[in-house]
């Protein structure tokens, strides 16, 4: 019998996740996470510990979740990839904002913005100044988080029926409040 590949062990950690079984798909995602950095392939490994790291948020297991996601956002950063090393720290924000670490969560989350932001990616900005504006709102900050869910709004380019009805009222709005 062959030993499989890290490929295909992520792959069937993906497969895994998707139906829900986060422990079996967390061991195929370290079993990769060892191939990967066997091969000095670092970029992969850091896609690992993100996957690693979101199926211990989803679990609650918080400083798991946070050890792993923090050393793929510096494998990233140290690797120059700026789109993966911003996904990570969007994803530490929403960890922090669970641990009620907001100042944290509201910092890791205009870094990724900004980083979206220089890289041209409008869609994956807009979806983190809107999580930025939910969680500014939930904090009580409303007029920051109202101003950063609707800079957020305006630059997603594919909207969900929500975020497009959510369009339509803002510019109503401005238009009889003017």
């Amino acid at each position: 019998m062959n030993t499989p590949t890290a490929e295909e062990l992520q792959k069937e950690g993906l497969r895994l996740f998707q139906e829900g079984l986060y422990d079996e798909a967390a061991r195929r995602f370290e079993e990769a996470l060892e191939h990967f950095a066997e091969e000095n392939r670092e970029i992969e490994a850091g896609e690992m510990l993100n996957n690693i790291g979101i199926i211990r948020r989803k679990q609650g297991r918080w400083e798991d979740a946070l050890a792993s996601i923090e050393e793929a956002q510096r494998i990233f950063s140290r690797a120059g990839d700026k789109s993966r090393a911003a996904q990570a720290l969007g994803n530490l924000a929403s960890i922090y904002a669970a641990l009620k670490r907001q100042d944290e969560a509201f910092e890791a989350w205009s870094t990724a913005a900004a980083a979206f932001g220089e890289i041209g990616d409008r869609q994956k900005q807009g979806d983190t100044l809107m999580a930025l504006g939910m969680s500014l709102f939930k904090s009580g900050r409303r007029q920051e988080g109202l101003a950063a869910y609707q800079a957020g709004l305006q630059i997603v380019e594919k909207p969900t029926a929500m975020q497009k009805l959510s369009r339509t009222l803002l510019a109503i709005q401005t238009r009889v409040l003017g």
